[in-house]
């Protein structure tokens, strides 16, 4: 019974981990704008984040190193740096844009200007990074977050056509007035916000704080096989509603404010309520995984102490990059920069790093020298190869269509 109750907490984290404030406002922008005509981004996202974040776990639950740890050592110090320095800056600008995101979720409870929430949720990121126990911390958001299905059951609560919607979703086509280059911009800002790389890091890193073994590798691939699809599930919910009410109505999403307000039509205070709930517990839940990546990432590759678990003063390095980098982010985040621009812009670099992140992941998970019987079969490897071509293809093009549909205009 308690592997069962583990088990289910361990998918119930995965749904919450899988949305942050890059998905909440991507879904319910392209909802908005293209209706779902981008619901097979989702799936073809979801999908790749799966295969990855399993072989992500996987090597760290049979090695009890993380990624970063192997990748230096398997791919040399040089290239090993590269990819570090990428993911350092571009988990630190989502952290930035996570930051937003919490406080503009306490801003639709309290009318307060989200910019004065922000050093308040810094300074309870801290205490809660250093008190709160790893387990407790993911169980916590995870749970919370599901508070945000309340748009999933508002599809139902509108009252739409399911035959059209079903034609929509089958038959997707750029909507009128809409260019392709546009089109293809926002899947690339799809991709980019369900495939965010902090999630493989956190998840490859987290099975080394939990101590996993080799028997807890099959609820370690449970944690994303169910979690991360019906994460999926909720985001294809936050587009449908966006796109029943918010299109008709020729909305466009510029404001949190605007994503919940299909949540309001259908249930008023209430469901705004639990929209508030889950969007704050979700987007302070990446705050935390975006934080401490940003210090797994650089700790393990120049193999310095890390971990939550461990008192600040054996891992001082790591420990100090970790409150440079809240501190950095949280004055950047104070500057008024618009959070939603800065949300569009860390989605879509996310987008443009994923070869960085999963070309390493797929090398470490075939090398029998680390893993053993357990490196990649025949389905792993044909749809690791499948989705590095996908990623790839997608980090060429998101230059070119940034220019062309200057940033989506």
């Amino acid at each position: 019974m308690k592997r069962v109750l583990g088990a289910a907490l361990g998918i119930f984290t995965a749904i919450g981990g899988f949305m942050d404030i890059g998905d909440l406002v991507t879904d319910a922008l392209i909802g908005a704008r293209f209706g779902l005509a981008m619901v097979w981004v989702t799936v073809v996202a979801v999908i790749g984040i799966t295969v990855y974040s399993e072989m992500a776990g996987r090597v760290a639950t049979i090695t009890h190193r993380p990624v970063f740890d192997l990748v230096r050592e398997r791919m040399g110090a040089r290239l090993g740096l590269a990819n570090v320095v990428v993911s350092y800056l571009l988990n630190a600008l989502t952290l930035v844009a996570e930051l937003c995101g919490v406080a503009l979720g306490i801003e639709l409870a309290t009318d307060v200007h989200y910019l004065l929430w922000v050093p308040l949720v810094a300074l309870v990121t801290f205490f809660v990074m250093w008190r709160l126990p790893f387990k407790h911390m993911e169980r916590l958001y995870g749970l919370v977050g599901l508070f945000l299905f309340v748009f999933v059951v508002a599809v139902w609560q509108l009252g739409p056509d399911w035959g059209a919607m079903w034609h929509d979703v089958t038959h997707p086509s750029v909507p009128s007035g809409e260019g392709l280059p546009t089109y293809l911009f926002y899947a690339v800002v799809m991709l980019g916000a369900q495939m965010t790389p902090y999630e493989v890091f956190f998840f490859s890193s987290g099975a080394v704080e939990h101590g996993w073994t080799t028997s807890d590798l099959g609820q370690a691939r449970l944690n994303v096989f169910i979690g991360y699809p019906i994460g999926g599930i909720l985001a294809i919910g936050i587009q449908a509603v966006a796109a029943l009410a918010l299109q008709p109505a020729g909305v466009q999403v510029e404001h949190l404010s605007q994503s919940v307000l299909p949540v309001v039509m259908a249930f008023g205070k209430l469901g705004l309520a639990c929209a508030v709930l889950g969007i704050v517990a979700a987007t302070f839940g990446s705050v935390l995984e975006t934080l401490l990546s940003s210090g797994y990432t650089a700790a393990q590759h120049f193999g310095w102490s890390w971990g939550k678990s461990v008192a600040p003063s054996s891992a001082a390095r790591f420990s100090v990059l970790v409150i440079a980098t809240l501190i950095g982010a949280t004055a950047f985040a104070l500057t008024t920069i618009n959070p939603i621009t800065i949300t569009i812009y860390a989605v879509y670099l996310g987008a443009a790093s994923l070869p960085f992140t999963f070309l390493p992941i797929l090398i470490v998970a075939n090398d029998r020298r680390y893993l053993g019987e357990h490196v990649n079969g025949r389905l792993a490897n044909a749809l690791g190869v499948v989705y590095l071509f996908v990623v790839s293809a997608a980090a060429l093009a998101a230059l070119p269509l940034l220019i062309a549909t200057k940033g989506g205009l």
